[in-house]
């Protein structure tokens, strides 16, 4: 059997090639998604939605595998997390909570299946725990759905739910990225847009990765975070304010 060669390594800093699309166009065009009649089991699922008290809102199909889809508003005392979930963040559903209550919208819908509980039909949702969780403590009385038809979506969505959370250098970008476009809109403070940028520390930071890639933000990140404090000022005036503090971290690293 002939020896496997071994993989050269990448030389330190070089760009990892970008995967190339399919040559080929898939799925659906945006016309086609309700274009045929859904078939039986989705008439049916449509059914019991509405028998179970909720409000269907859409049937279509979904635009890669052409799968039928049902969007639904769900009484929320019918919705639990499969029982396979990972444990609940309590950290994160505060968050959302704030984050649901300030804006006033609920605007993630929540995967769901039906299943038949001990006769009673419930609404098992595999990705959604922590929206539920956070709605509920809100006082919501429904919830927004897209539910399969296939109870085996319950088990499917884990393996595609892999999403990456951001590191704090993504959410540093993102956030200085905002504040300078958000700079020339007017005198709005840095205060104003504290949901959005989430913590003072991160404008910093943000400058900081923006002169530096590399720059070590973990190390910096949990003193900056007690000390830094947003501006009370026009987020143009401010931003002399802030690029002196990056440079003066920057010299520390």
């Amino acid at each position: 059997m002939p020896e496997k060669k071994p993989r050269k390594p990448r030389a330190p800093g070089a760009v990892r090639k970008r995967r190339k699309p399919a040559g080929a166009s898939v799925g659906l065009i945006a016309t086609d998604l309700q274009a045929a009649k859904p078939p039986g089991e989705v008439i049916e699922l449509h059914q019991q939605i509405e028998a179970d008290g909720g409000k269907v809102l859409s049937i279509y199909r979904e635009p890669y595998g052409g799968r039928w889809l049902v969007m639904a508003a769900l009484p929320i005392d019918k919705v639990e997390p499969t029982p396979y979930q990972r444990n609940l963040s309590e950290t994160h559903v505060r968050k959302l909570e704030r984050v649901i209550g300030k804006i006033g919208r609920f605007l993630d819908p929540i995967i769901a299946v039906r299943i038949d509980k001990e006769g009673a039909a419930k609404y098992w949702t595999p990705n959604g725990h922590h929206r539920l969780s956070a709605m509920r403590t809100l006082g919501a009385k429904s919830i927004i759905a897209i539910v399969a038809p296939e109870a085996s979506v319950a088990y499917q969505i884990l393996a595609l739910n892999t999403e990456k959370a951001h590191n704090l250098r993504e959410r540093a970008l993102e956030v200085v990225r905002m504040y300078r476009e958000l700079a020339p809109l007017g005198d709005a403070t840095e205060e104003t847009y504290q949901l959005e940028f989430e913590e003072a520390a991160l404008i910093t930071l943000g400058f900081c990765y923006e002169a530096r890639p590399r720059f070590s933000g973990g190390a910096y990140h949990p003193i900056l975070k007690r000390v830094d404090t947003f501006l009370k000022k026009p987020i143009a005036d401010a931003m002399a304010i802030r690029q002196e503090r990056a440079d003066a971290l920057l010299r520390l690293d």
